[in-house]
């Protein structure tokens, strides 16, 4: 589990392909990895990935074909920004929400406007992710907790603090970037109460 609390920034050192799976090397910049060990997870843009090989300056995973069909490292080269979070301890300060380091679907950035200090992002996501997605709920951006602030047709609408903007990948963004997205965790377990009858709409 993570918080969506971004620890860290780095971006992907080298790929080495593995017949239809890949080897990814990651450079982790800042990212504390004293207390890290092998087979611990890393959330690398929101995905959930094993460490297998460690050094000086980061760390290497194998990335699945599954993996790599449903999230945005199917658009990866090397030198691409990475958030990076390590897995939550019991005594982490949660101070984002509950994050599980698995992709929904994939978005793509339809606009960036200034709005007073801070940035409005307009991002598209997949009609089946969409619904899932509240005003002034969660939702993970690339690993990142971030609260919508408007829905309108098949896009949701975000405003970034430079604090933020400073501490995440966010800042390289483009019209057309790609990003992961995970909805919250609580709407998907409340959706399959109530398709279950556990829970019954009032």
């Amino acid at each position: 589990m993570f918080t969506g609390i971004i620890e860290a920034t780095g971006y992907i050192a080298a790929i080495e392909p593995k017949g239809e799976d890949a080897r990814y090397r990651f450079q982790t910049g800042k990212l504390d990895l004293s207390d890290v060990e092998l087979g611990d997870s890393i959330a690398c843009n929101g995905v959930c990935l094993t460490v297998i090989e460690q050094y000086d300056d980061g760390f290497a995973a194998d990335v699945s074909v599954e993996t790599i069909k449903v999230t945005c490292f199917k658009h990866y080269k090397e030198h691409q920004p990475i958030n990076f979070e390590k897995a939550m301890l019991p005594t982490t300060r949660f101070g984002g929400h509950m994050v599980s380091g698995h992709v929904d679907g994939i978005g793509e950035v339809l606009a960036i406007e200034d709005a007073g200090r801070s940035i409005q992002y307009t991002i598209r996501a997949p009609r089946d992710v969409l619904h899932y997605i509240a005003i002034k709920g969660s939702i993970t951006v690339d690993g990142t907790s971030l609260t919508v602030n408007q829905i309108k047709e098949d896009c949701f609408f975000l405003n970034l603090v430079p604090h933020t903007l400073l501490e995440t990948i966010a800042d390289s963004y483009q019209v057309g970037t790609k990003v992961n997205l995970e909805i919250d965790l609580i709407a998907r377990y409340l959706e399959r109460l109530m398709q279950t009858g556990a829970v019954k709409p009032q």
